[in-house]
């Protein structure tokens, strides 16, 4: 548990929290909030937030709106997810960091936490594929660019655009490695220089930065 002190669920229904005591029960600290009104954000700690759909006021998109409110302050994901009121590509493109359905078993949910304590996106690789794929499909028109999208575009080069291909395929850094016959480190160097140049800290703001331009550039693939 490197990079989270502490999960804070949003629990806003009258019946317990099971996720939050099985986070707990294995040594996770944790915090349950039942109105949004009692959270105090504190800067000391490294937390991530987890808000469940069930009880929750949201957007047109399914999204709770507590959740894009908590964005600026930390990591967050969604529990208790309804498929069929969550539009997930709206939630992957805002920065939420994963989802959690309501109709999966305590194994898969506890498996899905633990990877985004671990700072990874918990979402269906054929979403993030599709996802990246769009936005990749949009880099390289140069008409009508402004001056520092031409910039940040030239910037990329052929290997670090070829990586972005590979992340829009739902591949990890380990499978990058293999298939561009390099090491770890050295993919995680590479991704290090794309998020510099994009002015992005993850996959998520990548997604959203090439999302922002997409009127102006194609990924080529």
């Amino acid at each position: 548990m490197s990079n989270i002190d502490e999960l804070v669920f949003i629990h806003q229904v009258a019946a317990p929290c099971h996720l939050a005591v099985l986070a707990e029960s294995i040594g996770i600290n944790t915090q349950v909030i039942k109105k949004p009104a009692e959270l105090v954000v504190a800067q000391d700690r490294r937390r991530l937030f987890l808000v469940s759909q069930k009880g929750a006021a949201l957007d047109s998109k399914g999204i709770p709106l507590m959740a894009a409110r908590l964005i600026s302050q930390g990591p967050v994901a969604l529990y208790q997810v309804d498929r069929q009121t969550l539009d997930a590509r709206s939630a992957l493109l805002l920065g939420i960091k994963g989802l959690l359905f309501d109709d999966q078993g305590m194994d898969l949910l506890l498996t899905g936490l633990n990877k985004m304590i671990d700072n990874e996106l918990w979402y269906d690789r054929v979403l993030i594929s599709e996802a990246f794929n769009h936005l990749v499909k949009k880099l390289d028109s140069r008409d009508e660019m402004p001056a520092d999208t031409v910039s940040m575009l030239q910037m990329l080069t052929a290997r670090e655009r070829m990586i972005i291909q590979l992340v829009a395929s739902g591949a990890r850094n380990k499978e990058i490695a293999h298939q561009l016959c390099i090491s770890e480190h050295t993919v995680k160097a590479h991704i290090s220089s794309i998020f510099r140049k994009t002015q992005s800290r993850n996959r998520v703001e990548l997604l959203r930065w090439a999302q922002s331009h997409q009127a102006h550039f194609e990924f080529r693939t």
